[in-house]
């Protein structure tokens, strides 16, 4: 059966971790759904680790429905999760138009990165049959406005703030959150605070669930590692469907993220 947002608010209601990992082809959409792993993010991400951009800032509406298609032609069940792309929700007719195109084309959530300010872009998507799935934290888009790659939330004001957004959010009928390099003590406070699923990447694995990378998962990125990564594969002897299995596996067993990869 397919996995839907009932399914992943199931998960949090029993306690148990699910999983999620980035896709932007069919292949690999087909390789991570038959694997297991719940939910398949098709992220703006693929700027830097498809497109060859510094940032995810380039990406555009067709860029992300485009990859949208191609995952869901070759996906298993997985929830799909596409990302609203820089200032594609900077109106409320823009975040209408983008989720729009993005559900035609086989998303069943958007994500949307911002804050407790997109709180009434979320009620106004949840009316219309759109399932939200907020970017909390350190949100990529923003990364001329952080000044970089910043962790998010270290000052106890900033940490109180976020935890005040998210349970606005959750108000307003956001379906799920996604917390990017948060502290662990803070993004723990957080998944406890609000009843919707909480999604972690570089955040706690007290956490819902969590999402990779799909190429940070195999090994094959570029450049300098961050902290919250894991070659899986470095163990799976070549075997991508093995790596994936394995991370899986640890996402759900509690073994992954460990306290190396938390801030």
């Amino acid at each position: 059966m397919s996995v839907t947002v009932r399914t992943l608010q199931q998960c949090k209601n029993e306690g148990r971790k699910f999983s999620v990992l980035t896709a932007y082809d069919a292949t690999f959409a087909h390789q991570i759904s038959s694997a297991g792993v719940d939910a398949i993010l098709v992220g703006d991400s693929l700027g830097m680790v498809v497109q060859g951009h510094d940032s995810t800032l380039p990406v555009t509406v067709d860029d992300i429905v485009y990859h949208t298609a191609c995952v869901a032609r070759g996906n298993q069940g997985a929830l799909i999760i596409a990302d609203v792309p820089f200032l594609a929700a900077a109106t409320l007719d823009r975040a209408l138009d983008c989720s729009l195109k993005l559900m035609q084309a086989g998303a069943n959530v958007v994500k949307i990165e911002g804050a407790g300010w997109l709180a009434d872009t979320v009620q106004v998507l949840k009316r219309n049959g759109v399932p939200t799935c907020v970017h909390m934290g350190l949100t990529p888009q923003s990364v001329n406005a952080f000044g970089g790659y910043r962790v998010q939330g270290r000052e106890q004001s900033q940490a109180d703030q976020m935890i005040a957004d998210a349970q606005a959010l959750e108000a307003a009928g956001a379906d799920m959150l996604l917390l990017e390099c948060v502290p662990r003590e803070v993004s723990k406070q957080l998944t406890a605070a609000v009843g919707i699923p909480v999604i972690g990447i570089g955040a706690a694995p007290e956490c819902d669930g969590q999402v990779l990378v799909i190429q940070d998962v195999l090994g094959i990125t570029a450049g300098k590692t961050a902290r919250f990564v894991k070659n899986f594969m470095a163990a799976a002897n070549g075997d991508i469907a093995a790596a994936i299995k394995a991370y899986d596996s640890a996402v759900k067993d509690g073994s992954f993220p460990a306290a190396e990869h938390c801030f």
